[in-house]
């Protein structure tokens, strides 16, 4: 296949990070947050990133870097080939997960061009909000916007790793630093900024309950688009051996920096602006034109931001459609660029499909519920809360008890500090990660 493999170790770090950023961190991450009660909820997402995330992301890419194979073979080929199912389970969980993405990633690109007509930055906060019930309410924009994002998306991932994925990813992660900062630096100088600033980072704990705790894990994983093979995948196309420790160090302060610097962004605006932290997914697409329209050259500024946004998010759909047509492909021995063409468009077509219910859910479809959830956050419930987690833990256990002790050390020992950090990292993928996830996944059980 095209590109099969990363051509630097940059191309390979911003492509996983852009990957791991996306949404989670950009759209997600702050809503979550809001809903969740602020501090105490972003203190439990940054002790599970580091301390849960970290490790099962460094096993991702072991078991990847290792075989060289994807999400289905790569168990197999390490001579575990009753562990395919950790792969199947991946590849399933990346097929929903990006049926629902691309309703957002859809959004995104409608926000993207109202950008360019100057609109969104003469609105105020209420005409905003009743904006985004429009246009999530209504088929044609919904649809429209889905199937236009996959398209992009399955474009992207036909040109290959060196030639799509990664020159994509180096151009668009840098800008999408630079803006962010601007939009940073202006929210925080907002009149009332600092009530958002107090919530975003001054923990209490009497909010949380046993959902927050398992929805910050979930983030977590989310946003490191961890327990769905997408990492493992990446992995596989490195040529190099001794980067997996660098490389995961990097991802994961990247995913840290992108998250705080959206909720530096978003609640000091939020507050300011006299809107609600808890106002769920719509709150980046009601917080940000307003934040803007108080900007010199504000709507300028608006899209360039909805536009790097847009390929941000791209960049997290990339790896999720590459998991599951690389697996796919990967199965036929001597595979073709035909093979991978044919098998791109009939998996984004299937998974266009699959999520026209969650593009309707905020529309014809919303009082469709299971379980008390609309079908939208019902895929999303299943996919972060329970998908990725239990992903997550195979791994962990997999890495932590099958995979060869030589070549954990060749991969991760590249000093006689990391051999000294082998036995800790190993004692958290063996026992620290396995048993926080089962208590957290079952904790809410018994509630």
């Amino acid at each position: 296949m095209k590109g099969n493999a990363w051509a630097s170790k940059v191309g390979f770090i911003l492509a996983a990070a852009g990957s791991a950023i996306g949404l989670g961190a950009i759209w997600k991450f702050p809503y979550t947050t809001g809903t969740n009660g602020g501090g105490a909820f972003l203190l439990l997402f940054l002790v599970f990133t580091l301390l849960l995330g970290l490790p099962v992301l460094i096993a991702e890419f072991l078991i990847g870097r290792t075989s060289g194979k994807t999400a289905l073979r790569a168990f197999s080929e390490l001579g575990h080939k009753k562990f395919t199912f950790i792969g199947v389970l991946g590849v399933i969980a990346c097929f929903l997960l990006l049926s629902f993405y691309s309703v957002i990633g859809g959004w995104v690109l409608i926000y993207t061009i109202l950008g360019f007509t100057g609109r969104l930055t003469t609105m105020d906060s209420g005409a905003l909000g009743e904006l985004f019930g429009t246009i999530s309410a209504s088929p044609l924009y919904v649809i429209s916007g889905q199937l236009i994002f996959l398209a992009l998306t399955c474009w992207i991932v036909l040109r290959g790793v060196q030639s799509g994925i990664e020159k994509m990813s180096k151009i668009m992660m840098p800008l999408l630093f630079v803006c962010f900062i601007v939009l940073v630096v202006r929210s925080l100088t907002l009149d009332g900024a600092m009530e958002g600033v107090k919530f975003f980072i001054q923990p209490d704990f009497s909010v949380l309950n046993r959902t927050s705790v398992l929805s910050a894990l979930g983030q977590a994983f989310f946003s490191l688009s961890l327990g769905v093979s997408a990492m493992l995948t990446y992995a596989s196309y490195m040529k190099e051996r001794g980067e997996i420790n660098r490389s995961a160090a990097w991802i994961v302060t990247m995913n840290v920096a992108v998250s705080l610097l959206a909720g530096f962004a978003i609640f000091p605006a939020v507050f300011a602006s006299g809107l609600d932290p808890a106002e769920g997914p719509a709150l980046l697409f009601i917080v940000l034109p307003t934040v803007f329209s108080q900007i010199q050259f504000g709507s300028v500024f608006l899209t360039l931001f909805f536009l790097l946004f847009a390929f941000a998010s791209i960049t997290s759909s990339i790896a999720m459609l590459e998991v599951v047509v690389a697996s796919l492909t990967d199965r036929k021995e001597n595979a073709t660029m035909r093979d991978k063409k044919r098998t791109t468009w009939l998996a984004t077509l299937a998974i266009a499909i699959v999520g026209i219910p969650s593009a309707l859910s905020f529309g014809i479809l919303g009082d469709a519920q299971l379980m008390g959830k609309t079908f939208f956050d019902s895929v999303d419930f299943l996919v972060s809360n329970i998908l990725m987690p239990i992903g997550a833990l195979l791994i962990s256990i997999f890495a932590g008890f099958k995979l060869d002790r030589a070549l954990v050390e060749q991969e991760l020992v590249t000093s006689p500090m990391m051999k000294k950090m082998v036995p800790i990292w190993r004692l958290s993928v063996c026992y620290l990660s396995p048993i926080a996830i089962l208590i957290i996944l079952v904790w809410p059980l018994f509630g």
